[in-house]
């Protein structure tokens, strides 16, 4: 009987994580959160002359956290949700087609990092998480 409840635990706790991803995917604000760290991030790793400000990005991703956590989800449904390789793949695609929206490439590190010049220059949300070596 006790296997019995560890499984109908396991069905439950599994059903809820995949209750949570899928709405964590329909929360637009903080997707958009994301594509901004994803692509600060992968800026920072494709140019030497770029680092990250990693106080002002770990407050940013803390603020993240903060704003799923106050909607009802739980630490361990959004480190699901931001681990699954296929919400991964999906966020790739976005940050990807946010650099071509910019006239970069992500397998183009100059043209990485002149749009990481740009975003700092503009002091948009990205550029504030970067910053020149």
């Amino acid at each position: 009987m006790k296997w019995v409840s560890s499984i109908v635990l396991s069905a439950v706790i599994a059903v809820s994580a995949g209750s949570a991803q899928a709405g964590l995917a329909d929360e637009q604000d903080i997707n958009q959160r994301l594509l901004v760290v994803a692509a600060a991030d992968k800026i920072r790793r494709a140019c030497d002359g770029i680092g990250a400000r990693l106080f002002k990005a770990r407050s940013y991703i803390n603020q993240t956290k903060d704003l799923a956590a106050d909607r009802g989800y739980s630490d361990a449904d959004i480190d699901a949700y931001i681990n699954d390789k296929a919400e991964k793949a999906k966020m790739r695609e976005r940050r990807n087609a946010y650099f071509k929206s910019k006239g970069a490439s992500n397998l183009d590190a100059q043209s990485l990092c002149v749009l990481g010049q740009a975003e700092m220059s503009q002091g948009t949300q990205i550029g504030q998480l970067l910053r020149a070596k």
